[in-house]
């Protein structure tokens, strides 16, 4: 069957047959790209000289769960450090963390303060 349908099909503007990829939109298949995993982030407590200790060992059973003697030793660690990791989270759970800590702190009139950074 001459000039049947997959011949005209098969050639280009040029009348030329073959597999080149003129502009008939030839679909090619590629990698689908590499995603890289988002950062993660720290939440750290800061020291100050004012809250009470068994307010931020409340502050971490409260909102990181932590068992009292867990939150004992990150306490003693803010103390004497000058901050610490109260967890690891992804960033939307990072802010909330810290938020609701900032928020509580200021309804107990408590100096205490939270921040998150990008863990490296």
């Amino acid at each position: 069957m001459q000039g049947s349908f997959s011949d005209s099909y098969c050639q280009d503007k040029g009348g030329n047959s073959g597999s080149q990829d003129s502009d008939r939109g030839v679909a090619t298949a590629t990698a689908p790209p590499k995603l890289a995993r988002p950062p993660k982030y720290k939440v750290l407590l800061n020291n100050d000289d004012y809250t009470p200790m068994e307010f931020v060992v409340d502050v971490l059973v409260k909102f990181f769960y932590m068992p009292v003697e867990k939150a004992t030793q990150i306490m003693l660690k803010v103390h004497t450090e000058g901050k610490a990791v109260c967890g690891v989270y992804s960033r939307d759970i990072a802010e909330t963390k810290a938020d609701q800590v900032n928020s509580y702190s200021r309804e107990n009139q408590q100096p205490l303060l939270c921040h998150i950074e990008v863990d490296q």
